[in-house]
């Protein structure tokens, strides 16, 4: 009897010494099966190069190397399908109010904000699709940027020192 029972439990391949009860195999498969169809981490694509693409040129101070600047903005991923690249929103001045006050050159900023905003004028706002390298690269930031992550932030420069 004990043997019958096995032998309806168990499926043996014959290529293997492993076996597992036929319960134990349905369930691993459907828990498998759930975390493949589960919450999935955020993806995003990556571009070659840095785009700069200015929405309204100010008219105050210009910044160069040795400035320090004001700014708001909103950081999302790159999604190579969404309306304007904007995929998921990872990051924005606007949420607690506060500004973002930083030296270029003194990498306070990843390079490419710094790039994003070098040669603005105080008062303009513009976009910026920054490729991974010159983001957070291969490590990215978890949990919010996954590596090899291409950006896109809207600022608004306040103001140049």
């Amino acid at each position: 009897m004990a043997a019958r029972r096995d032998a309806l439990l168990c499926r043996r391949h014959p290529f293997s010494e492993f076996s597992m009860p036929r319960p134990f195999a349905f369930l691993a498969t459907a828990l498998l099966a759930l975390g493949t169809l589960g919450p999935q981490p955020a993806r995003a694509d990556d571009v070659p190069s840095m785009v700069i693409k200015d929405v309204v040129v100010g008219t105050g101070n210009t910044v160069r190397d040795d400035s320090t600047v004001s700014i708001q903005y909103t950081g999302w991923l790159y999604d190579a399908k969404a309306p304007d690249h904007h995929g998921i929103k990872i990051d924005s001045s606007y949420d607690n109010g506060r500004p973002l006050t930083f030296s270029m050159g003194a990498n306070e900023v990843v390079d490419g904000m710094e790039e994003g905003v070098r040669g603005m004028k105080a008062g303009g706002k513009r976009t910026v699709i920054i490729p991974s390298r010159l983001g957070y690269g291969l490590r990215g930031a978890p949990p919010d940027v996954p590596p090899r992550s291409a950006l896109v932030f809207d600022i608004e420069l306040l103001k140049v020192n």
